[in-house]
């Protein structure tokens, strides 16, 4: 097996310009691993701290002062690796060393495992010996803490070609619907400036209400069937709305307000009148008995934890005994290292919970997370539609439908 002979880092830049480390791994002195870390905007109060302070250059002073305790180690082994790490911090949040150093030093390593091993990242990550590919979900319209004032309250509204057969046709459904919705759009308001949010999604000023009814428009401008070829989700992020004292959800731009009660019944009406396939985060993340009731009202969406869970398995682990999802988001950098994501990955794959593997809004050009949605059995891959940091995780999945080894789309 190949051993790490080389480990350093640099500061480099995410795609909303903030700050983050990159981190090489060499082993045997020839098999470069290299991971950029990414960053969330919307994030979940119990996930890993992805730097100490908020200062990437402290995980760099840490990572070049402990480089030599990973000089030796097994590339392959992620414990080994991910307990070296652990010696560095002993807190639960990675709040010492950095949730950022942690995915990219473990993912980083696999990396270059599976270049010595000459097989793809996918495969390295998983003894299956045959693979499918999860369905693209993408971001087409954006709000909330992804976009700007005047844009909706609900942070993401996206899409998915559930009715594609093949990995190129998914993509290419996508990139069509997001084209066609800026045409609604410029239609709807001709001083549209064709804005984008974080992820790529258009960013109009529209209501919630609205901000749905043209993204349906778009599809069906295109000869689409909403609910069969296409399908709609929304990433309702409701941990933004939630006010603590006043125990209500406070929509600003909308200009209402409404009771824990009112926003079960709020995500419910969406959820059928659009036909959702899939609804991310509809209440705040400490509320697993409202999100159980959602669950329980429709078991045959992806009613998915986010916030929620923030890919932690213990969060996970009650949520699963409340019943309160029956979908979990994987980011591992909400975890930190790639071993506490795939320990998520496999409590929920035991119970019945399905997998949605994510980008984060601050993204690099990476595409490792294609490879771990794959090697997860991700029923999705949350990765936007459009900007070069989403393209190149979509670019990689078709690169990858030339591999023997995967065959065909998962079924949701």
């Amino acid at each position: 097996m190949s051993k790490i002979t080389s480990i350093e880092g640099r500061l480099l830049y995410n795609s909303r310009g903030s700050k983050t480390i990159e981190v090489d791994v060499i082993t045997d002195n020839r098999f470069l691993g290299r991971v950029c870390a990414p960053s969330g905007a919307s994030v979940g109060k119990y996930e890993a701290v992805s730097f100490p302070n908020e200062k990437p250059e402290e995980s760099l002073r840490v990572l070049n002062h402990n480089s030599k305790k990973f000089i030796g180690l097994e590339s392959t082994d992620l414990k080994s690796i991910h307990d070296t790490l652990r010696s560095l911090d002993k807190s639960s949040s990675y709040s010492e060393i950095g949730g950022a150093l942690a995915f990219a030093v473990t993912i980083a390593s696999m990396e270059s495992a599976s270049k010595s091993l000459e097989q793809p990242l996918f495969q390295t990550l998983s003894s299956d010996s045959s693979f499918k590919f999860p369905y693209p979900l993408g971001n087409i319209l954006g709000g909330g803490a992804h976009a700007g004032p005047g844009t909706p309250d609900i942070q993401e509204i996206l899409i998915c070609a559930t009715g594609s057969k093949t990995i190129k046709d998914a993509i290419e459904t996508n990139l069509s619907v997001h084209k066609e919705l800026r045409k609604v759009l410029e239609k709807e308001d001709p001083s549209f400036t064709n804005g984008r949010g974080d992820e790529g999604g258009w960013a109009p000023k529209l209501d919630n209400e609205r901000a749905l009814e043209v993204s349906v428009n778009a599809i069906e401008n295109l000869g689409f069937t909403l609910g069969k070829e296409v399908s709609l989700g929304v990433d309702f992020a409701s941990s933004t709305q939630w006010d603590e004292q006043k125990k209500k959800y406070v929509y600003e731009r909308a200009g209402f307000e409404n009771s824990q009660e009112q926003q079960i019944e709020f995500a419910a009406n969406i959820i059928k009148k659009y036909k959702l396939i899939y609804a991310e985060d509809a209440v705040h993340e400490e509320a697993f008995e409202d999100m159980a009731e959602l669950t329980k009202k429709f078991p045959n969406i992806l009613v998915t934890g986010d916030d929620l869970t923030v890919t932690n398995a213990s969060i996970l682990s009650k949520a699963i005994e409340s019943k309160s999802c029956n979908a979990a988001i994987l980011k591992v950098n909400q975890a930190g290292s790639l071993f506490d994501a795939l320990e998520f990955a496999e409590l929920a794959s035991k119970n019945n919970v399905k997998l949605i593997t994510s980008h984060r809004s601050g993204e690099s050009t990476d595409s490792h997370i294609s490879h771990i949605g794959i090697a997860t059995k991700s029923k999705m891959l949350k990765v936007g539609v459009v900007g070069g940091e989403r393209v190149a995780k979509l670019n990689e999945l078709i690169r990858l439908s030339e591999h023997d080894l995967i065959r065909g789309m998962i079924e949701i």
